[in-house]
């Protein structure tokens, strides 16, 4: 991809491990640049607080309500005048298959990744991701403090199994520009300065298909 430009995405999607603020962010850039907020819903998976209490129990049918709620979320995104010229979400639809891996045998896997190819055919992609890392201790922390009751019992192996996977993922993605930013020493949805850094920095870097570390450091 040549000549990005940061202004002139229509869709900028916000990824990443569990807790690391990916919805916050969402937020906040969504009414700074005026554009429609796209948000997942995991409330409404009813498999979802049972599979956190017995995962092997209810991985498949929290797994495939996922999926089945992003296609048509994705289908809504795709109608004319649902939406305005500008959007931004805290997930991409990929993010279910990402998790997929982690939480279902090879049977429930192989089953579910026949279901996901034909819908993924049918899914755009985003223009730009945000990428959003820190480390499991960091992430435990953020996860503790916003107080989700089921999602207080994750394990440290968990998110670092799921960062990996996310590492994968993203190491073949070409479909869209991926900007990689450590959150470990800055809070841009939280702090107004580190948020205007990172305005600048979207603005300023020139993005290409595939991943690449946007650095925000505080000086």
């Amino acid at each position: 991809m040549t000549g990005f430009a940061f202004d002139g995405c229509r869709h900028i999607a916000i990824e990443g491990v569990i807790g690391v603020g990916k919805t916050t962010l969402a937020r906040r850039l969504a009414a700074h640049l005026s554009a429609d907020l796209f948000l997942e819903k995991p409330q409404d998976n009813p498999f979802l607080e049972r599979f956190y209490a017995d995962p092997a129990r209810y991985a498949f049918q929290a797994q495939m309500y996922f999926l089945f709620q992003r296609v048509e979320q994705y289908r809504e995104l795709a109608q004319p005048g649902m939406f305005g010229d500008r959007v931004v979400s805290d997930f991409v639809f990929a993010k279910d298959a990402i998790f997929a891996r982690l939480t279902l045998n090879d049977e429930e896997y192989g089953l579910y990744v026949q279901m996901h190819r034909h819908f993924a055919r049918q899914i755009p992609e985003p223009d730009l991701v945000l990428w959003l890392q820190a480390g499991v201790p960091t992430l435990q922390e953020r996860i503790a403090r916003r107080g989700i009751a089921m999602e207080q019992g994750i394990e440290a192996g968990y998110l670092d199994r799921l960062h990996e996977a996310y590492v994968e993922h993203f190491r073949s993605y070409t479909a869209a520009p991926v900007l990689a930013i450590d959150t470990e020493g800055i809070d841009p949805a939280g702090r107004e300065e580190d948020f205007r850094r990172l305005l600048a920095a979207l603005r300023a870097c020139d993005a290409r298909p595939g991943v690449q570390e946007l650095a925000l450091s505080r000086a």
